[in-house]
């Protein structure tokens, strides 16, 4: 796909383009796509080709774009239109108010994910709570490193099987300041670990094989399989979680296990005879969907 940002006429005399043209002829292009997100995506892709701020684009409207800034972003939309989702092609994804480095086995934090957050906080609503956090399959470090903002006292523990994951995971939580408060560890959910916690989070593979064909390019194209794919009924990455649960969980402490559409029911039959016990219904989403399990150690 061969994309040329059109400008308008009274700037095509000037060699660098101004940066509102550059935006709105982005935004054209990425509309004319089917794009629904075009003038907000041709924002944030035109401060990405300029290497500043998304906040700065407006106000910077009548300022000459740089050489090469037209070239970059030309290159953006093209991906863009493509279907690759902002976030892959910034690199970054904001989650609960933070910016987060992505890598590619990776996935993109997703709004309906802090619905996690919510239920930890208010698990252990005392911000000065000096917590232990595990972070099972840690990903970016988007989940360890929004409690860990939220709860100043507390340490947190990620693991994940990726190095190259835990490597984004690492920087991220440095880039926050927070690399201090943090240790990571390669493995396979808690299996190899010695050790209890406060609080364990967890956004596991929840995606069924038959599931797939219905995702969206965004998704099944882009995001790492290894971390959407739950086996044939969505449920394997739960089975191995919750038969170690009991064991990594103080007395006192609790789990908070994201759940993919539908999954309540069947996830908290998995936690029967595992020395587990689910603490009220799943927190909802936006969507008002069943979106966080919270369970707790059998007395």
């Amino acid at each position: 796909m061969n994309i040329r940002l059109e400008v308008a006429k009274d700037m095509r005399a000037d060699p660098e383009t101004s940066i509102g043209a550059l935006r709105r002829s982005a935004a054209v292009q990425l509309r004319g796509g089917g794009v629904e997100s075009a003038e907000s995506d041709a924002r944030i892709l035109l401060a990405h080709a300029l290497g500043t701020e998304d906040a700065a684009i407006l106000a910077q409207s009548k300022a000459n774009a740089p050489a090469g800034a037209r070239h970059r972003l030309e290159g953006f939309v093209e991906r863009r239109l493509a279907g690759e989702p902002i976030a892959r092609i910034v690199g970054r994804k904001e989650f609960w108010s933070q910016s987060f480095r992505l890598g590619p086995d990776t996935l993109v934090p997703r709004p309906e994910t802090e619905t996690v957050i919510e239920a930890a906080l208010a698990a252990f609503p005392d911000r000065n709570a000096p917590l232990r956090v595990l972070d099972l399959g840690t990903g970016s470090g988007a989940l360890l490193a929004a409690i860990l903002v939220e709860r100043p006292c507390s340490s947190g523990f990620g693991i994940d099987r990726s190095e190259g994951t835990l490597a984004v995971a690492r920087a991220n939580l440095e880039a926050l300041d927070l690399g201090a408060r943090v240790a990571f560890a390669c493995g396979d959910w808690g299996e190899a670990l010695n050790a209890k916690f406060d609080l364990v989070v967890c956004n596991p593979p929840y995606i069924a094989a038959h599931e797939f064909a219905r995702l969206s390019s965004e998704v099944r194209d882009h995001d790492p399989r290894l971390a959407l794919d739950g086996g044939a009924d969505g449920l394997d990455a739960y089975r191995a979680i919750v038969s170690g649960l009991a064991r990594l969980l103080h007395a006192h402490g609790v789990a908070v296990l994201e759940l993919g559409r539908g999954q309540e029911t069947a996830v908290v039959n998995l936690t029967r005879d595992v020395g587990l016990f689910v603490a009220g219904p799943g927190r909802l989403d936006l969507a008002g969907i069943p979106r966080a399990l919270t369970l707790r150690p059998r007395p």
